[in-house]
């Protein structure tokens, strides 16, 4: 029997001045830190784009796809949102623009709207409405927190704040609006300014919506004076803003909201009862762990997602990054990473012999053909330096690759992805996925989502998770080729796990005689690592670096 619930409560996330400070940090740690009252959280990210889903999306110009169980292709912030309160969330937790107007275009061809104009308000500002209930029905939740993309004032995302506010007008004490904006600090001036967020409050207003919490985004804490003067100008109550200086880790976010109370504010102001002391013991040990690991790991990422102009791109192996650090504060040491950009061993193969200085590489996942000679290299160099190598989706097509070249001597080996005339397709194309490609068939038709796996008695793999059968998420087009497999297999390579209901290979590895950690999965084992759940593989990665580290 369903346990009655009182009336659901919205809590909309806006941004104000500027994009990038926080927005999905900020929204995570309010669903954390109501989560940490006892309160039953789903988390919901509108992205205002056209894009159908994330998918199809440069990563280096929008950061990494975060695949969910369900396969829908989404937004990185909704793998905070999944680290954050360290669960899985569903397809309805999710929502583009592209959703929203496909939906009442086939809507409308299908003589849904009964022959009326169909027109942005109110029709899909009501499929809009309509997206947010459901989410919040589906996932069964007390408090459903919606992140609502862009900043206030973008053309993009007028719609979206209208929905809101059509929701709050018809239920006003069951839903909140909380801006984060951002206060600079002009090094000439040397004072923090409050008038972009002022500006930021009267644009909001203009859409019939009042912010009543501000977090105040900036590189240092907020002061009571400023505190006293938005609350002048902008009509929030003092104690509403808080305050959201920079810190050294994303994950001590929520303990800071908490410091000011904001759980409390917002179950108050939302007319919901105190619930549960918060309870953040197992997270302030993490947070704790992270800062005060008592030696250092050092490990090479060799990706070809990092170079934007003249900075470097992280956001593309957000997950990656994450899962790393989790597992390192697991084991009580701290992750130095550093970015190696596979175009270099590419063009300059002589200086792949850096990876020596590192105690282990990870060749994470992509697509297409730049860097991948680079790739391969690397993977070439970590297995006969003993190096620790772990392959995440096209790092395990390299680990294949160049065990193909190098130790079973099969020249040029390659994948069909690169070379479709290869004599030797160690790497092909799924069956299924031929057609697609051949109809250019792009948009969320990958082999996506999570598929069960088993794994091999005495495998590295085996031993990591603990487990005969695991389910892993995926992405991707091409597989092992089973054509190959025996001629692999006499050769030394291990395929320890195997997808449950076909002939799929989806890991390889070498076996701990032959090498210390030489492993490859066709999956993305970061899009399920937690802050308070680590992943085993990336555990046991690390473990093998640190004995690497130790031994030199």
């Amino acid at each position: 029997m369903q346990r009655a619930r009182a009336k659901h409560k919205y809590i909309f996330v806006v941004g104000g001045v500027m994009s990038g400070v926080g927005k999905g940090i900020a929204t995570a740690s309010i669903g954390k830190i109501l989560s940490a009252r006892g309160l039953s959280v789903n988390l919901m990210k509108i992205d205002p784009y056209l894009n159908v889903d994330a998918g199809t999306m440069n990563p280096t110009e929008h950061g990494e796809v975060f695949v969910l169980d369900s396969g829908l292709e989404t937004d990185q912030d909704m793998g905070n949102y999944e680290r954050f309160l360290g669960r899985d969330l569903g397809p309805e937790d999710y929502m583009t623009s592209g959703m929203v107007y496909k939906t009442v275009i086939e809507r409308e061809r299908n003589l849904g709207y009964a022959g009326k104009f169909v027109e942005a308000i109110p029709h899909v500002r009501d499929e809009i409405v309509e997206r947010i209930k459901r989410s919040a029905e589906i996932g069964d939740t007390d408090v459903t927190v919606i992140e609502i993309g862009g900043t206030i004032g973008d053309f993009q995302n007028a719609l979206y704040i209208d929905a809101a506010r059509v929701i709050k007008m018809k239920n006003p004490r069951d839903v909140l609006f909380v801006m984060v904006s951002y206060l600079p600090v002009p090094g000439t001036i040397g004072e923090m300014k409050t008038r972009p967020t002022q500006h930021a409050v009267r644009e909001l207003n203009s859409y019939g919506v009042q912010p009543d919490v501000i977090i105040a985004r900036s590189t240092h804490a907020l002061d009571q004076k400023r505190k006293e003067k938005l609350a002048i100008w902008c009509n929030v109550e003092p104690d509403h803003i808080i305050s959201a200086p920079d810190v050294d880790s994303i994950y001590d976010v929520p303990l800071n909201f908490e410091r000011d109370k904001l759980s409390e504010i917002m179950l108050r102001s939302l007319d919901m009862e105190p619930g549960q002391e918060s309870d953040f013991g197992e997270w302030k040990d993490f947070a704790k762990r992270m800062h005060n690991g008592t030696s250092e790991v050092k490990i090479g990422i060799v990706g070809k997602y990092f170079d934007t102009g003249d900075f470097v791109l992280s956001d593309a192996y957000l997950s990656v990054i994450e899962a790393i650090k989790f597992s390192a504060a697991e084991l009580g040491v701290k992750a130095k990473i550093d970015w190696l950009n596979a175009k270099t061993y590419t063009n300059e193969p002589e200086k792949v012999s850096e990876l020596r200085g590192y105690d282990g590489v990870i060749v994470p996942g992509g697509f297409g053909e730049t860097g991948i000679e680079g790739k391969i290299r690397s993977a070439q160099f970590a297995r006969e330096n003993k190096i620790p190598y772990f392959g995440l989706c096209y790092g395990l097509h390299m680990l294949v690759i160049e065990y193909a070249r190098n130790v079973l001597g099969l020249a040029d080996a390659n994948t069909t992805e690169i070379n479709p005339n290869t004599p030797h397709p160690v790497i092909d194309i799924l069956p299924e996925q031929k057609e697609k490609v051949a109809r250019r068939d792009f948009g969320g038709s990958m082999r996506l989502g999570a598929y069960p796996c088993a794994l091999k008695e005495g495998s590295i793999v085996r031993e990591a998770y603990g487990s005969a059968e695991i389910s892993e998420r995926h992405r991707h087009r091409y597989e092992i080729n089973p054509k190959y497999v025996d001629q692999f297999e006499t050769g030394g390579l291990v395929f320890s796990g195997q997808w449950t209901e076909g002939n799929l290979k989806e890991i390889a590895e070498l076996s701990k005689e032959t090498h210390p950690f030489m492993v490859g999965v066709q999956f993305h084992p970061e899009l399920k690592a937690r802050p308070l759940s680590p992943h085993p593989l990336f555990t046991a990665f690390l473990k093998a670096a640190i004995d690497r580290r130790k031994a030199q």
